[in-house]
Order: structure tokens, then sequence, then C-alpha cells
């Protein structure tokens, strides 16, 4: 995936979460769970399409 595509998501998803924390009233601990669930989810996203998911899932512990 090209580099522009990455940053324009990234761009794409900043503001769509700062309009929903900004213009729609819920909770603050509501905001702080979908803000967090949102960072997990783009982390993960990042993490497939630069191609690290992987080694990153086959990890395992020694035992």
């Amino acid at each position: 995936m090209p580099l522009l595509n990455l940053v324009i998501v990234l761009v794409v998803v900043g503001v769509a979460l700062y309009l929903i924390n900004r213009y729609i009233p819920m909770a603050s601990s509501i905001k702080s769970i979908l803000n967090v669930v949102v960072v997990v989810v783009v982390c993960v996203w990042l993490l497939q399409a630069m191609g690290l998911w992987g080694s990153v899932s086959s990890f395992r512990l020694p035992r």
C-alpha cells in the first residue's frame, strides 16, 4: 500500500474521531472507550498494511 494512502486514511480517521468527540454528546467514559478502540484498530490495520502483523501474530513465548 502506498505511503500516501496510509497518510490519507490516518488523516480521515483522525478528523472523523475529532468530529465525533467534539460534536456528538456522550459520556466521557464512552468517549474514552471509543478512542481506545479506534486507536487499537488503526494500529492493527497499520501493522497489517506494512506486513508486520504476521510476525506479531506468530510470536511465541519460550517455555
